[in-house]
């Protein structure tokens, strides 16, 4: 059993991946644990697409 927590954006592709590494036969959940302010880099990237459609 693991139990960790992670972006939500970490985890898109995850359940393929460990379904397909154990030939099918591993399960997954996930649990909402908290927001948190995002990354700097992250958060200007989403701003400026923001802008970049309002300006269109």
């Amino acid at each position: 059993m693991i139990n960790a927590k992670v972006p939500l954006s970490a985890m898109f592709g995850y359940v393929t991946d460990l379904r397909t590494i154990t030939s099918g036969r591993a399960t997954s959940t996930m649990e909402f644990s908290h927001f948190a302010p995002a990354p700097s880099n992250i958060a200007e990237e989403v701003i400026a697409k923001v802008k970049g459609k309002a300006n269109a």
